[in-house]
């Protein structure tokens, strides 16, 4: 569901990590970029509007009014969106050797597998 939220507002370079061995604090990490800061906002506005739909709400949120990056937290989930320049300092993504997937950005919906993932 989060990715297929991401892909609602065209969000680019999008990678999910599988930190469910390596990490105590989440399962899975969700990695994206937006151009502009109104497009990271409008990206967090899309996961946490769609994840609403289904009665999923974030334990937190930081970042939304400097839209640098967005971290949503939903527990078992922590999505992570970035503008480039943001994400090319953080480098988020190569802090863990952990399995991944790379969506590709013009997916448009991806199919769910599991009822219970989001």
């Amino acid at each position: 569901m989060c990715i297929n939220a991401v892909l609602q507002k065209k969000a680019q370079n999008i990678v999910a990590l599988n930190v469910r061995e390596i990490s105590s604090f989440t399962d899975y990490m969700l990695i994206c970029s937006g151009e502009t800061n109104r497009q990271v906002q409008a990206i967090s506005s899309a996961v946490q509007e769609y994840l609403k739909k289904e009665g999923i709400r974030p334990l937190g949120v930081e970042g939304e009014t400097n839209a640098q990056w967005v971290l949503l937290d939903y527990d078992d989930v922590v999505i992570s969106v970035f503008q480039e320049e943001a994400r090319s300092f953080y480098g988020l993504e190569n802090l863990w050797e952990a399995p991944r997937m790379e969506i590709d950005d013009k997916a448009v919906e991806i199919k769910q597998l599991n009822k219970d993932m989001h």
